[in-house]
């Protein structure tokens, strides 16, 4: 197989696994024998593409053969004669035409993705296993990718995949999307996996690309749909508002070339209004829903999205008020993570002295030991302090960490900057 071809399949995989896997969970009601049947396809298609060719349309060409192996595996099941005549009902309608990825049989919920992540995210599944699965089966992310998102081994998110796989089977969970009193207790898990899901779009945390625009674009669409489902969650608009506010600077994040582009060297007359509307209305919504001292993680960092998106060029930034809603979210939502955020914002609001004092009271935590973004964010704390080649040490440590192409490159171009020892 060429590496043209193999790349061109691993794209395909990556846009049509989710919605493949959803379309399949919905026949055989079983998202660990979704997922099996997903790669059955796609083991076809490695198998038939590199001398066949790429199908026209390679994610119906997935759909079609996966359904028809759902279709044999339920028929040597010997289900039930209403099943096997829905099941030939459906036959029949493949055998008619392609399938449409676009078209849902959709009911006044939702659609196949969000039952997805809803039947992913059961309450009978650990938080870290509901996460990991959805991520699994919606995001199509790899053991190692989630691992990275979560700051744990891979061998542990495996683990988790399996053990949730196989509690839903055994449980038969159904694969719906909870309604009345249900709904409420499983959207804070739902919330966590679809931005999880976006950030992996926006940020890449593997391979080639800087962004995989399709994964956000999937992940706004299920937190909309979700807005619709429950109206009066604050939370639920908050994740939106930052959602759209964040895709908004997709066009001004690589250059042509796919080289990324940092935050405040952006050309802001590329961001997209509308979405900075849309997502600054969706802020104002959850903010009605959730006043000052209530407020949660997303509708703070929307929050502070938001101070972004309002400022006409980087040197207008409302840093200090930036700071003050990191304060507030390392409150809400603890984490070494946001820790380090916070610092960055200390550091463009007060001076790098006092970042760089936070940031090093932050490299003995465990939980980040190999975030590159640690290293990356001490390197420019020390490039402003001009201790450089300090700072092209960190650089090359950062660099050395991320697992992404583009953003490798980028740390190096930014050692190489800095004079060597």
């Amino acid at each position: 197989m060429t590496s043209e071809t193999h790349r061109a399949i691993d794209a395909v995989w990556r846009i049509e696994s989710a919605r493949l896997i959803a379309g399949l969970a919905r026949i055989v009601r079983d998202v660990g024998l979704a997922e099996e049947l997903a790669q059955d396809a796609l083991v076809k298609a490695l198998e038939s593409w590199p001398a066949a060719g790429i199908p026209e349309n390679p994610g119906a060409w997935l759909m079609t053969t996966a359904r028809h192996r759902a279709i044999d595996h339920l028929r040597r099941g010997k289900r039930t004669e209403r099943k096997h005549e829905e099941l030939g009902i459906e036959l029949a309608e493949l055998e008619q035409q392609v399938p449409d990825l676009d078209a849902r049989i959709d009911d006044d919920i939702g659609d196949d993705l969000l039952r997805l992540v809803f039947t992913s995210c059961h309450p009978l599944l650990s938080t870290e296993g509901r996460v990991a699965l959805t991520l699994r089966l919606l995001g199509g992310l790899s053991t190692e990718e989630i691992a990275r998102a979560f700051l744990v081994p891979e061998a542990t998110v495996a683990q988790r995949i399996v053990r949730a796989k196989r509690t839903l089977a055994d449980a038969k969970v159904p694969f719906e999307v909870p309604r009345g009193d249900e709904l409420g207790p499983r959207i804070a898990s739902v919330l966590e996996v679809i931005y999880l899901v976006f950030n992996e779009g926006y940020s890449a945390t593997v391979g080639e690309d800087w962004m995989r625009p399709g994964l956000c674009e999937d992940a706004l669409r299920l937190g909309r749909i979700l807005a619709g489902l429950a109206p009066t969650q604050a939370e639920v608009h908050g994740l939106v508002a930052l959602m759209e506010l964040q895709a908004s600077r997709i066009g001004a994040r690589t250059t042509a070339s796919g080289t990324p582009i940092l935050l405040l060297d952006q050309q802001r007359g590329l961001w997209d209004q509308l979405l900075i509307r849309r997502g600054l209305a969706a802020l104002a919504r959850g903010e009605e829903l959730a006043p000052a001292g209530t407020r949660g993680p997303y509708v703070l960092q929307a929050a502070i999205a938001a101070c972004h998106a309002r400022a006409r060029m980087a040197a207008d930034t409302d840093w200090v008020r930036i700071a003050a809603l990191y304060a507030m979210l390392v409150i809400a939502m603890p984490s070494p993570v946001i820790e380090l955020n916070r610092a960055v914002a200390v550091g463009m609001a007060f001076g790098p002295t006092l970042a760089l004092e936070l940031v090093d009271a932050l490299v003995e935590d465990e939980a980040l030991d190999g975030y590159h973004l640690l290293f990356a964010v001490r390197a420019d704390l020390l490039a402003k302090l001009g201790r450089l080649e300090e700072a092209r040490h960190d650089l090359e440590r950062a660099a050395a960490l991320t697992r992404n192409g583009r953003e490798r490159e980028l740390l190096l171009a930014r050692a190489a900057s800095y004079p060597a020892p």
